[in-house]
């Protein structure tokens, strides 16, 4: 049994066009800005409401830095799985900082595209092969439900 984990998973949209750096020896680096939101009636009013929240996200995967270079953009959709980690920085006035971030390492991290504005949302359906891939993980293969559906039921 594992002592402890440390999963992050949001599903929310991308607040800007993601930023792509590389190291100095070449491998790709992603930064996004992701929204997440949730909407609830307020009791006592009857009105809607609505709360934002903004989380940081770094993608050190090669193979997924690609497809959010190619394929995310603002107010794209979209399903992630990292870590949540602290990095600590000092500011130009030698304060100390933190950064809360969700990072996404080659190992354990997953992005799934969702669509977009004007793109239409996530499943198959069309015969495009330009079109993006749908899920990508880091490490091992992950199975989709569409898989656990094609087992034979016994009754």
């Amino acid at each position: 049994m594992a002592g402890s984990i440390n999963r992050a998973t949001l599903l929310g949209n991308v607040g800007a066009d993601p930023e792509i750096r590389r190291t100095q020896d070449g491998r790709p680096i992603a930064n996004l800005r992701l929204a997440t939101s949730e909407t609830w009636r307020d009791r006592s009013t009857g009105e809607r409401q609505e709360r934002t929240q903004w989380h940081r996200v770094v993608c050190f995967n090669e193979g997924l830095c690609k497809v959010i270079e190619q394929y995310v953009k603002k107010g794209d959709k979209v399903y992630i799985e990292g870590a949540i980690e602290t990095r600590k920085w000092q500011d130009q006035s030698g304060q100390d900082r933190y950064s809360t971030e969700i990072v996404m390492r080659p190992f354990n991290s997953t992005l799934v595209l969702l669509g977009g504005k004007g793109r239409g949302g996530g499943g198959g359906g069309d015969d495009d092969d330009d079109a993006p891939p749908r899920e990508r993980s880091g490490g091992s293969r992950t199975r989709s439900r569409r898989d656990d559906l094609d087992d034979e039921i016994p009754f």
